[in-house]
């Protein structure tokens, strides 16, 4: 049944994207260009070429493909697929301005041309014959379009074309811009009842989705190293899908995070995308960094407890989320900070007595509308909340997964600092 579901939902996607591209091509091509023209060609040949693209960009890592050959499809193929959503979204606002336009144009062209003045009366002498009936002049034909010049229909296509495409393309290129720029710091104050008043202070740096893989690689992990050692923080929290790719082809890539430097360490818990990647050679690779695994684990740090779950798409390799290890024999006078890459274990951190859950996953949503999305399946998209005694944060991410590209939804690192209600 659940090869079945999945056939029936690969048929749904597969189909639901030959409709939008069949749209966007009707739109941008077929109704602003002529039959056999160049650019009709150009376009119906990059209508076929461009998903091929997103799809070798899809399923090229999975498929064990060169890594090269995964650089070379990811760039193309997955920025295609935002420019996609936002050029379709784009264009379904331009279907209400088409009519709009049409009626302007129209009412424009029916503006009746001036009066031609009245022929002078002719007078005719008694004696002279009566003269024959003056014949009225024939109606003006309607003026011609001037040659070369598009139909009307031709011209709303053009406009709503045009304005669509840079829409969509401004949102796209300004959404990869904030991306490859780097994450943006923030800063959040969480107290915490049962923190002792000589832990009043402690910061801890957030990082999670960094995903570095054929379109993010070293010089993103730089960027990302540096914007963390530059709040000084007392301990980093790296929460999960580093990367999305094996160790053999982006070890260079996770190289710089050698360089993190806090007074209290940092620390790793495994993202999905690390048991999609090899997790057991990751969380070797980064022990080998310089940061500390916490697979089910916990330490005593700074007047609190630090501690660490792995993800829960580990659970098909027998190594998924296990509280009872990581919080089971823990002094519950002490306050808890767990690790825990997805927001929706929250409930067992709840019933495990955890002050403050640090997640990511979500992006954000990372296109919108994808928050919307996110909200189905996370009980916390991005920032903080209360469940319970138990506080979630998560945050957007330093990075990107597929499209290069946020909207909506910027990446960030998050200084947490922790206040004492006894200070």
């Amino acid at each position: 049944m659940r090869v079945v579901g999945f056939a029936l939902a690969a048929v749904a996607v597969l189909a639901l994207l030959v409709g939008v591209h069949r749209y966007v091509w009707r739109r941008f091509v077929g109704d602003t260009t002529t039959p056999g023209s160049p650019w009709r060609r150009a376009g119906t040949v990059a209508a076929y070429a461009l998903p091929l693209l997103s799809v070798g960009a899809l399923v090229s890592g999975r498929a064990g493909a060169p890594f090269l050959l995964q650089q070379v499809l990811a760039w193309p193929g997955f920025l295609w697929l935002a420019a996609l959503l936002y050029l379709t979204l784009a264009l379904l606002v331009g279907e209400a301005v088409r009519p709009l336009l049409r009626w302007w144009l129209a009412r424009r062209d029916a503006v009746a041309p001036e009066p031609h003045p009245e022929p002078a009366p002719v007078s005719v002498p008694a004696s002279a014959p009566e003269a024959a009936p003056v014949p009225e002049p024939a109606p003006e034909p309607a003026p011609e379009p001037a040659p070369g010049a598009p139909s009307r229909r031709l011209f709303v296509a053009r406009a709503v074309g045009g304005a669509a495409a840079v829409a969509g393309l401004g949102v796209t290129g300004y959404g990869t811009y904030g991306v490859l720029r780097g994450p943006r710091v923030k800063r959040v104050t969480v107290p915490l009842a049962r923190l002792p008043r000589s832990a009043h202070g402690f910061r801890i740096a957030v990082v999670s989705d960094i995903h570095l893989g054929p379109v993010l690689g070293r010089s993103h992990t730089q960027r990302v190293v540096d914007a963390v050692n530059g709040t000084q923080p007392d301990l980093i929290a790296v929460v999960g899908d580093l990367v999305d790719g094996s160790v053999a082809d982006l070890g260079p890539a996770a190289e710089p995070l050698a360089a993190l430097r806090a007074r209290h360490g940092a620390f790793f818990v495994t993202g999905n995308h690390e048991y999609y990647s090899g997790a057991a050679q990751w969380v070797d690779h980064v022990r080998e960094l310089g940061l500390h695994p916490l697979a089910n684990a916990r330490v005593e740090t700074g007047g609190f407890d630090l501690a660490g779950v792995n993800d829960i798409a580990g659970e098909s390799e027998g190594h998924g989320p296990d509280f009872a290890r990581a919080l089971g024999d823990r002094d519950p006078g002490r306050a808890v900070v767990l690790m825990a890459h997805q927001p929706v274990v929250v409930d067992e951190a709840v019933e495990y007595g955890v002050d403050l859950q640090l997640s990511g996953h979500t992006h954000g949503g990372q296109l919108w509308p994808g928050n919307h999305i996110a909200e189905l399946s996370n009980p916390t998209v991005a920032g903080l909340e209360r469940y319970g005694d138990t506080q979630l944060y998560v945050t957007r991410g330093a990075g990107a997964w597929g499209p290069p590209v946020r909207v909506g939804a910027p990446s960030d690192i998050t200084v947490v600092e922790l206040a004492s209600k006894r200070a």
